[in-house]
């Protein structure tokens, strides 16, 4: 089977969701013999300020990870992805703290971001997921 928009988009939760980097290196590879580049990234602070720095760890991760290549077209379909994602999480994250992991999966012209955070104060913690499609130009 062809990875379209829903196995791409999958591929991203389950980057987003692993839980050590032993089963991100694992999906990695899992998803890479399907044909879906995907690459993870760690991130926690407050939500409001911390915006503009996750957006730009999706891309830089993207890029690193040979996820997209260094073209403004790739890069502001990662960063349009990751902005998509953020604002599905706004309402129960402005104000408070997140923590968690944002996983990004590629699969010729379909580009998914996946954002999985706990958000809250102390032990107070709520889960939120967020999700992003774009479609990035072809290699």
């Amino acid at each position: 089977m062809i990875p379209q928009s829903k196995e791409v988009a999958i591929a991203a939760l389950k980057m987003a969701m692993s839980e050590s980097r032993e089963e991100e290196a694992a999906l990695k590879e899992k998803f890479l013999k399907q044909g879906v580049k995907t690459a993870a990234v760690d991130y926690g602070g407050e939500y409001i300020n911390s915006i503009k720095k996750i957006v730009e760890r999706a891309v830089v991760a993207a890029k690193r990870e040979g996820v997209i290549r260094e073209v403004h077209g790739d890069e502001g379909a990662v960063a349009g992805a990751t902005r998509e994602a953020l604002s599905q999480i706004a309402n129960k994250a402005v104000g408070l703290n997140i923590g968690g992991k944002i996983g990004i999966a590629r699969h010729g012209d379909h580009l998914s971001v996946a954002v999985f955070f706990g958000v809250g104060l102390l032990h107070l913690d709520e889960v939120a997921v967020g999700l992003g499609h774009r479609v990035a130009p072809k290699e």
